[in-house]
C-alpha cells in the first residue's frame, strides 16, 4: 500500500531529538488527528542558516504536506511552514506558559489518532486568541480551555447551575441539590464561576470576568482533578506548576 500524499494543518505537541540531526515530532493534524512524524535534517546549522527545528515548538501551527499510511506508526513530512507566525506566544513568557498548558492538557486527552476538524478547530482558534488577547483574557484563558475542551471528548460539564442546584458534583459533571458525600464538588464562589466560564462562547468575553489569581489557580487545580475523574491514566499536570508561578 503505497503512502498517500496530503496537504494538512497541524498543531505541534511534542519534539524529541532523534540521531544526530532530526527529530520525531507528535502533531495533532486538522485532517488525521494526532500522528507522529519523523523529520530528517532539521537539527543542522547550515551556512544558508540554522536548521529548522525551531518551527517544531509546541504549540506552533504548521501548514503540512505529509505522506499518509495507515499501517505505519511514524509518518514522514514532505513540506512544512509556519501556518500563522505567532507575535506573542514564543516570546511572552505568561502567554508561553498558557500555550504550553493547553497543549498538555490536549496530549493527555488525545489517545487515539482519530480525526477530530472541530476539535482540531477549537484548538486553533484558542491559541489565535492567546496570541494576541489582552492580560485580562489571557488570565482566564486556561480556564476557558479545560472546561471546553471535555466537550469533544464527551465528559463535558452540563451548566444546569442555579440557586437550588449550587453544588458542582465533579464525578457526575453537573451541578445537583444536595452536597455529594464525597470530597470531589465545589460549591459557593467556585461552582458559581465554573458556570460563568462554561457560558462563555468567545475567549474575548473572558475580560469581564474578573477573578484573584489565587482563586484562579485553586479553581486549575480542581479542573485537573475533574479530568484525572474522566481519563485513565490522567496522572498530573506536569506545566500546571510554571503557571500558578505565572498566573
Amino acid at each position: 500500500m503505497p503512502d498517500k500524499v496530503h496537504k494538512t494543518k497541524g498543531i505541534v505537541l511534542r519534539t524529541v531529538k532523534y540521531g544526530e540531526t532530526s527529530v520525531i515530532v507528535s502533531i495533532f493534524t486538522e485532517l488525521f488527528g494526532v500522528q507522529s512524524y519523523l523529520v530528517n535534517g532539521v537539527r543542522t546549522s547550515t551556512k544558508k542558516g540554522t536548521g529548522k527545528a525551531n518551527l517544531f515548538q509546541p504549540g506552533a501551527i504548521l501548514d503540512l504536506v505529509i505522506y499518509h499510511n495507515e499501517l505505519k506508526q511514524l509518518q514522514r513530512i514532505k513540506e512544512f511552514k509556519w501556518a500563522v507566525i505567532y507575535q506573542h506566544i514564543f516570546s511572552d513568557v505568561p502567554k508561553n506558559a498558557v500555550a504550553l498548558f493547553m497543549v498538555e492538557l490536549l496530549s493527555k486527552c488525545l489517545k487515539q489518532p482519530e480525526t477530530n476538524a472541530e476539535l482540531f478547530h477549537f484548538t486553533e482558534d484558542c491559541f489565535l486568541h492567546l496570541d494576541s488577547c489582552s492580560p485580562a483574557v489571557m488570565a482566564n484563558l486556561s480556564l476557558f480551555f479545560a472546561l471546553h475542551l471535555p466537550y469533544h471528548f464527551g465528559f463535558r460539564i452540563a451548566d444546569n447551575y442555579s440557586s437550588s442546584t449550587s453544588y458542582l458534583d465533579l464525578q457526575e459533571g453537573r451541578f445537583v441539590k444536595e452536597q455529594p458525600h464525597h470530597p470531589q464538588f465545589l460549591e459557593e464562589k467556585q461552582a458559581a464561576v465554573t458556570s460563568q466560564l462554561l457560558k462563555v462562547m468567545q475567549p474575548g468575553e473572558l475580560a469581564d470576568i474578573k477573578l484573584h489569581h489565587d482563586f484562579r489557580r485553586q479553581l486549575l487545580h480542581v479542573y485537573e482533578t475533574y479530568y484525572a475523574l474522566h481519563i485513565q491514566d490522567f496522572g498530573t499536570m506536569k506545566s500546571l506548576q510554571v503557571l500558578r508561578e505565572v498566573l
